[in-house]
């Protein structure tokens, strides 16, 4: 009987080490996850914007933009857009783009009740579909990428924040003066 309890324990080992281990899923892996964004060209997406006008990342090369990813449902999302309207209105003469991605499923309805109860000036993109959401593999909200002049990623940040405020303040103020 000891036999068949160290082949049962074998069997058993093997079965957990293959699950722990996993299998590779880089065929189906979204760019970003990819070695990440950070340092490359951003991925170039179209949305449309909640007057119904298309927008392409690309349209704004030659500017520094933060490409912010959020939802109506989510307080963090909600709790940073006063300060990201701050920096929008003192930096935008100065060549800033906000791109707010919104990704509700019923993103144009969901956003017009938010907008309504605390506007914003910059753009807000519609992401129903999941596109641009999926290219850069976003899943967690809110989730930013700092996109310099020539295009390029130069930072992803997870998470709310006082957009007016510490490093991320500075680097943009950086990216917009250099």
């Amino acid at each position: 009987m000891e036999p068949l309890k160290v082949i049962k324990f074998g069997i058993v080992f093997l079965l957990t080490l293959l699950l722990l281990t996993g299998c590779d899923s880089s065929t189906s892996e979204p760019q970003a996850l990819k070695g990440g964004l950070v340092g490359r060209v951003a991925p170039d997406f179209t949305l449309t914007d909640m007057a119904g006008q298309q927008v392409t990342l690309s349209q704004f090369r030659g500017k520094v933009v933060i490409l912010n990813f959020w939802a109506t449902w989510c307080p963090p999302c909600r709790e940073e857009m006063p300060s990201m309207e701050r920096l929008y209105r003192d930096f935008e003469s100065q060549g800033l783009v906000m791109l707010a991605v919104n990704i509700d499923e019923n993103g144009r309805d969901a956003v017009a009740k938010f907008l309504k109860k605390t506007p914003h000036s910059f753009p807000v993109l519609l992401d129903s579909e999941n596109v641009a959401q999926n290219t850069y593999g976003v899943f967690r909200f809110p989730e930013s990428f700092i996109i310099d002049r020539n295009g390029v990623v130069v930072d992803k940040i997870i998470g709310g924040r006082d957009w007016m405020a510490g490093t991320i303040f500075k680097k943009i103020k950086f990216l917009l003066n250099g």
